[in-house]
């Protein structure tokens, strides 16, 4: 029957009091098979305004959506496209029941934001609030109402390529940005036309792959998990996230997609989540090339089991449930609480009242690619630049006839500032450094240097780099010797870092250090500008060159956000999500680690202690690093201890811009817990304030700390707060200097 009949036939359904009776009355009409259908999403497989192509496996599939059997679909974009889709199912299926359409709006749509690595160095939640805020606007105008985001794994291995898809190394931050971003995905009602469903991925532990190798096993500790790993996945939950994705992972030897530890003994059980679990892509499928599982059959049965609700791409819910549960090694009950819980989320979606809500093809032409969004794109690319060095203020460059030239291939690219994770967005639409830089010097000279990749550069296939052709290197040189100033567009292509793309060699790819030594060898004055999806290991330009601005893979607007921050049209305030290592040997290396037993030289030439032989311990540059045009200084700290009263400890630092133009200052507070009955960090961020200040201009900053940033979780998960000496630092960065100690005395 057609969704129209089905409400006339059954009108109480929508008059229930609540959801959750609405939900019953369809399970009550639903057969089996119909329930594990909604456990069932495909990838796009037709174009579904054409005919359907006689191929078996895409015939069974379009069968599919019309008996029911399919709850979701991905890939399936464009209002013409979902509408074609969504009405098969619900004017064909017998019950009408609606798809839900998604899709990976990982940092933009159509109109491409900062990578999130790159939005997570803003520091800035409003900003990244409003920046998933017009992703979702845009997508949902193109027919999509789930996104596969945000990622909220906490990973320290710039080797692993999905560091740009995340928040960086630190579970406070990671845990703050996973709430701005759902907040933005989902807006203040999910039913709302510009809402889409927000998925928490990947549950759990995908940051920690050993050697920073996709899909590795992850062997980590019980205090990393609740105290690392665990927290922004919390903080997700709590926040109202509807879908959480599981990942492709081993976490003690069994499979994420089948650890009923983390799906229902935490996720479902103790966090009382009340949303979804999707697999990742064939993760279902996955559990056989594990061994954990003989077959498909025997690999949906633990699936479904463990707690994952729908099967993505595997095509084993849809194949094997129904046998499944008759001869009972799967619980019918399963069956229903995964179709309930799904049911439920489409009716939040106010799908039920209305499938062709996010179908309005005047709304989509109005919406994509418009000024409020492009103009949302180019904000948020300024406030994730980061300043990592400026020697004798070399930035800003001067507009008024100074003589700059600009060299590198990645500095005339329109792709690659995309970064990855963009399957929406039209091929060559970014904005170039070179363009942007001809917004303030038309004239600007330009020497593209050797190439960086060879080849046609595709999502699905690896990225080729040249190591042999020097072309273009002698031209650049030439053309830098009588330079004022070069600026330098070096780094990786916006497809070197992703799903897939581990690297276990973190400098400049292929010749661009040799390239950058030769450039500086006739001219000192060298802005380095590095366009990457993950930390870097540039020891050398770091002690060579006097300026280095990382500007990451910046999206859409890309070359604008660059060139108003070299040109000093905007004051870059960003600060570092992850460290930068100085060698690959180093990784994984984090600024929140904890001491060793010997963790200081204790004499000249001694060798027992922890550290390396041809390297020091240090990260090149630290987390929560990042400079500005102005200078800041800090002073006065001191500590309230109000505990006793009302649970709080307040903590008060004045702030001063020294410098002589207006900047932001990112405060960061870090607290260390002394001595514990559970060895905690060296220091750990617990607060954060983003500050504008004017020149010569002071204002004091307030820091409430209670429980929640005291205590910690033992190696159960239990959450507690011991009695104990607390040193507390704050300032811009995790090398903050200026330091204080409290005592806390009342824990009974």
């Amino acid at each position: 029957m057609s969704s129209v009949t089905f409400k006339e036939k059954d009108s109480t359904l929508l008059q229930q009091d609540t959801i959750d009776k609405k939900v019953d009355s369809v399970l009550n009409l639903m057969t089996l098979e119909e329930k594990i259908g909604q456990m069932n999403q495909y990838n796009g497989f037709m174009d579904f305004t054409g005919p359907v192509p006689n191929v078996e496996d895409t015939e069974r599939k379009f069968e599919h959506i019309k008996m029911g059997y399919v709850g979701a679909m991905l890939n399936v974009r464009g209002v013409k496209e979902v509408r074609a889709v969504q009405k098969i199912a619900v004017e064909q299926s017998r019950l009408g029941i609606p798809l839900i359409f998604g899709f990976d709006v990982i940092h933009g749509y159509e109109t491409m934001s900062p990578i999130p690595l790159a939005e997570a160095a803003s520091w800035d939640l409003k900003a990244i609030q409003e920046s998933a805020r017009l992703a979702a606007k845009e997508a949902s105008a193109a027919g999509i109402n789930w996104t596969f985001a945000p990622m909220v794994d906490v990973s320290r291995d710039a080797r692993w390529g999905r560091v740009m898809e995340g928040a960086g190394e630190d579970p406070f931050l990671s845990s703050e940005i996973a709430v701005a971003r759902i907040q933005g995905f989902q807006g203040k009602d999910l039913a709302s036309q510009e809402s889409i469903m927000a998925c928490a991925k990947h549950f759990a532990a995908y940051g920690f792959p050993e050697a920073g190798r996709e899909y590795n096993n992850a062997d980590i500790g019980t205090s990393t998990l609740y105290n690392i790993v665990l927290p922004p996945f919390k903080a997700s939950n709590d926040a109202g996230v509807r879908t959480f994705m599981n990942s492709f992972n081993q976490l003690n030897g069994i499979p994420a997609t089948a650890n009923t530890f983390l799906l229902r003994d935490i996720l479902k059980e103790k966090w009382n989540f009340k949303g979804f679990v999707v697999s990742d892509w064939g993760s279902v499928a996955e559990l056989i090339p594990h061994g954990y599982a003989k077959d498909g059959k025997m690999a949906a049965k633990l699936a479904v089991n463990a707690g994952t609700d729908m099967d993505m791409e595997s095509h084993l819910y849809v194949n094997e449930l129904v046998s499944l549960v008759k001869e009972g090694l799967v619980d019918s009950a399963a069956i229903d609480d995964a179709a309930r819980r799904i049911l439920k989320i489409k009716f939040e979606l106010g799908l039920f009242d209305n499938p062709y809500k996010y179908c309005d093809l005047e709304r989509e032409k109005k919406v994509m690619g418009s000024t409020e969004i492009i103009n949302g794109a180019l904000d948020m690319a300024l406030k994730s630049i980061v300043l990592l060095k400026n020697e004798n203020q070399l930035l800003p460059l001067d507009k008024s006839g100074q003589n700059a030239v600009l060299i590198g291939v990645l500095a005339t690219e329109k792709n690659s500032p995309l970064g990855n994770w963009r399957a929406a967005a039209k091929e060559n639409t970014g904005v170039s450094v070179l363009e942007g830089m001809q917004q303030y010097d038309e004239n600007i000279i330009y020497s593209k240097g050797p190439d960086l990749t060879l080849g046609k550069i595709e999502f699905t296939k690896e990225v080729l780099i040249n190591n042999s052709d020097t072309t273009g290197i002698t031209e650049a040189v030439e053309v830098a010797k009588e330079a004022d100033v070069v600026v330098m567009v070096l780094g990786e292509h916006g497809l070197q870092s992703g799903e897939g793309r581990s690297r276990t060699q973190l400098g400049l790819p292929g010749l661009q250090q040799e390239l950058l030594e030769k450039v500086f060898e006739v001219n000192k004055n060298v802005v380095l500008v590095l366009n990457n999806g993950r930390p870097l290991a540039l020891p050398w330009a770091k002690e060579n060159i006097p300026a280095i601005v990382e500007a990451w893979q910046l999206g859409s607007q890309s070359g604008n956000a660059i060139a108003q921050v070299l040109y000093g049209d905007y004051n870059p305030s960003g600060k570092l999500p992850m460290s930068f290592p100085r060698n690959v040997g180093q990784v994984p290396i984090y600024y929140n680690s904890k001491s060793t037993g010997r963790p200081s030289l204790p004499s000249p030439d001694f060798v027992f202690w922890s550290h390396y032989q041809d390297e020091v311990n240090d990260a090149l540059w630290v987390f929560g690093h990042g400079l500005s045009y102005t200078e800041f200084e800090y002073a006065d700290l001191s500590v309230i201890d109000n505990y006793s009263s009302n649970g709080t400890i307040e903590v008060t630092v004045k702030l001063t811009n020294s410098g002589k133009v207006k900047g932001k200052e990112i405060v960061q507070l870090y607290l260390r817990d002394k001595f514990s009955s559970i060895a905690r960090p060296v220091k750990e961020l617990k607060g954060f304030e983003l500050v504008e200040l004017e020149p010569d201009s002071s204002t004091p900053i307030r820091f409430i700390l209670d429980k929640s940033h005291l205590g910690f979780y033992d190696n159960e998960g239990n959450w507690f707060i011991e009695n104990g000496s607390f040193d507390i630092w704050v300032g811009g960065s995790s090398n903050a200097a200026l330091k204080t100690t409290f005592e806390l005395n009342e824990i009974e």
